[in-house]
Order: structure tokens, then C-alpha cells, then sequence
């Protein structure tokens, strides 16, 4: 049977914290039964980490409703998910599908100023997987926590060990880009390709020398992301639980 879509091997796996939206759910329920769906809390979330980084605060828009189906299949059959290794093409093909502009598109790529990687989405690129490092892998992964990988494809290897994408994963600024312009260096392929070509280099540029302005464009693609594909009105389900097992 087929596993829900946050079970998902392309995505799902990696995420974290999905406990909290279940207990903000739970709650939520007890207050305003079949009020605030899934969705809304998901896409609130996302905007108060944001915010919490660093980044600007932004209008909420509420009124989503839940989708009636999910499955881990869907995600890779619907691919809407850029892939580490994919080229500039794919990416910026993927966003125009989505309505995107290529500049949306870099700025979107800017939420590598926060977090990690897992092992399994850089082992091509560090050394002991197919010799030595690659051009223009930062030192951490020939050095760090990195040759402590367990073996690829296991869970193991997506839940340990995990590297940060810049110096400051705490904090959303524009150290991202500024890696990329003074030491051009990315920990992921797809990354290192944004400074490489020209309809997304002049870009990379701009957000590494004007930290307000990539906030700014951030918080402004992140708002235009959260109404994407959304269910109002009659469609889809406000659900009891965001807890979906199959």
C-alpha cells in the first residue's frame, strides 16, 4: 500500500518538526473544531520561521483546505521537488510550470541560508564517494562531520550525519550568496550551478551585496508560494488530524 506523502523518500524523510504541526493541530481542534486545516498551519508556520530567522514579517493569508488524497507516489510523479543534481534548465523549467520567474526562482534557492543537508543529498561531491572532492566543494566536507556518513541509500544515511549549508544556519541573511560570489563554493551541485550560468548568476550577485533585498524578495516569493495549487471554498477537507497514516 502506499505510504502518505510526507513518508515520501524525496522529501518527506527529510523533514523535521512535523510533531509540532500535529500538537498545533490537536489544539487547535479543541478550541475551533474543523476550523484551521493542515494546510493553513503548515503554510503559518512556514512564515513564522521565517520570521524567527531573521527575515520580515508578512500577512498570513488563511482559508486553505486540505487536500483529499496523499501519496508518497504523487510526489515523485508530480516532480515538484528540484532534485540537488538538477541542472539551471530544470530548475528554472520547474518554476516556470509554477509561475515563477527566474528571479523568484534564486531568491527561493536563498532558504539555504538556514538549515542542513543529509549526507545523501551531497555524497557525489565529498571524498570517498568516487575519489577526490570536487572543484569547489567547501573544505567542511572533505573535513567535517561528512566522513562520518553511513552508508548511502539507508535511512541511516538521510537521517545522520548532516552539514550546514553556510556559517550561520541559525539565521536567514545572505551568506548563501555571499559563499557563492567571494568563495565560489556550494554544497550542493544545483547551488554551485545558480553562479555558473548567466540567466541566474546576475542574481546570486545582487542578493550577496544587498542582504535587505533578499529578504525582502524572499518573504514576497514565500507568500506567493504559500498560494499555489490551493483548495478554498467547497474543494478539498478541513481535517481532524494532520497525523495521515495508510
Amino acid at each position: 500500500m502506499d505510504k502518505v506523502q510526507k513518508s515520501s523518500k524525496t522529501n518527506g524523510e527529510l523533514l523535521q518538526g512535523v510533531g509540532y504541526i500535529d500538537d498545533i493541530k490537536v489544539k487547535l481542534e479543541a478550541a475551533c473544531p474543523l476550523t484551521v486545516s493542515c494546510a493553513d498551519i503548515l503554510s503559518f508556520a512556514a512564515m513564522e520561521a521565517m520570521t524567527l530567522l531573521g527575515g520580515p514579517r508578512c500577512p498570513y493569508l488563511g482559508g486553505r483546505r486540505d487536500g483529499m488524497v496523499s501519496l508518497a507516489s504523487q510526489v515523485d510523479i508530480d516532480r515538484n521537488i528540484p532534485l540537488p543534481e538538477w541542472t539551471v534548465d530544470q530548475i528554472i523549467q520547474l518554476s516556470h510550470k509554477k509561475g515563477f520567474s527566474v528571479e523568484n526562482m534564486v531568491v527561493l534557492s536563498g532558504d539555504h541560508s538556514a538549515g542542513v543537508a543529509h549526507c545523501s543529498v551531497f555524497k557525489d561531491r565529498i571524498v570517498g564517494y568516487g575519489g577526490s572532492p570536487k572543484p569547489n566543494v567547501p573544505n567542511q566536507l572533505v573535513t567535517g562531520p561528512a566522513m562520518k556518513r553511513k552508508p548511502p541509500g539507508t535511512t541511516e544515511a538521510r537521517a545522520y550525519p548532516t552539514v550546514s549549508f553556510e556559517e550561520t544556519p541559525t539565521v536567514l541573511d545572505n551568506m548563501f550568496f555571499r559563499n557563492l560570489v567571494e568563495q565560489k563554493k556550494a554544497l550542493l551541485a544545483s547551488d554551485q550551478n545558480l553562479l555558473n550560468d548567466p540567466r541566474t548568476s546576475p542574481y546570486v550577485h545582487q542578493f550577496a551585496g544587498d542582504e535587505q533585498l533578499f529578504k525582502n524578495k524572499f518573504a514576497d516569493a514565500l507568500v506567493r508560494m504559500s498560494s499555489l495549487d490551493v483548495l478554498i471554498g467547497k474543494s478539498g477537507e478541513i481535517r481532524r488530524t494532520c497525523k495521515l497514516t495508510n
